[in-house]
């Protein structure tokens, strides 16, 4: 009886129905077992073919704040992604899709985000929960890490990011704000910038500064 030939790793992958092509390195989005879930996400490590021209991907899993062992918290973003260490061979015909893994860096400097867009700023242990890095930096007088779907307004005394509920006023009143000092700024201090200012300038609302780690 003739052995069967041992799988051979090809370049890439046309995923059916579509003119996607996927390679190593790609991200892609892959159909869950319940129908009801979200696609998972994942890294293609490897792709490969058997003898039947049946093609199989290794994939690195990314977790979902939902499916870490923590569950979802306050700072975490509707597209985040943690990578994981949990690796997996499976068919290709899984494949739904391609997807981009932003850094999170870039992906707060997006000007639109898609679908197909998520970021990740942590590695995640699936066996114990941990995190890497395992701290990050906090804002606010909540001090709770950055979340890129909160609206926040920056101090321009300490360089501080605040949430709008978080120094009592509504997202409407925190975008019609020219300028803004926190409580632990001084009177002088706002005088000295405002002076510096003009007075049309609008806030930024997106987070370009780290105040310190826990």
């Amino acid at each position: 009886m003739a052995k069967a030939r041992p799988p051979r790793t090809i370049d890439s992958y046309t995923i059916k129905g579509t003119n996607k092509v996927i390679r190593v390195g790609d991200c892609v989005l892959m159909r869950p077992s319940d129908s009801s879930k979200p696609p998972y996400v994942a890294k293609v490590e490897k792709i490969e073919t058997d003898s039947r021209g049946h093609v199989r991907v290794k994939v690195r899993w990314y977790y979902r704040p939902e499916e870490s062992i923590g569950g979802r918290r306050q700072f975490h973003g509707a597209k985040e992604v943690f990578l994981s260490d949990h690796y997996d061979l499976q068919s290709a015909d899984t494949i739904e899709g391609k997807c981009t893994v932003h850094s999170f860096k870039s992906y707060t400097k997006l000007d639109a985000v898609g679908n197909e867009d998520f970021f990740c700023r942590f590695e995640y242990n699936s066996n114990t929960g941990a995190f890497n890095p395992d701290r990050v930096a906090v804002y606010c007088k909540c001090e709770m890490p950055y979340n890129p779907d909160d609206l926040m307004v920056q101090c321009e005394g300490c360089s501080d990011w605040f949430h709008p509920h978080c120094i009592d006023i509504t997202p409407e009143e925190t975008k019609r704000l020219e300028h803004f000092f926190c409580q632990s700024c001084s009177p002088e201090d706002q005088k000295k910038l405002n002076s510096f200012h003009n007075p049309t300038r609008q806030p930024e609302t997106k987070v370009d500064t780290k105040r310190r780690r826990r």
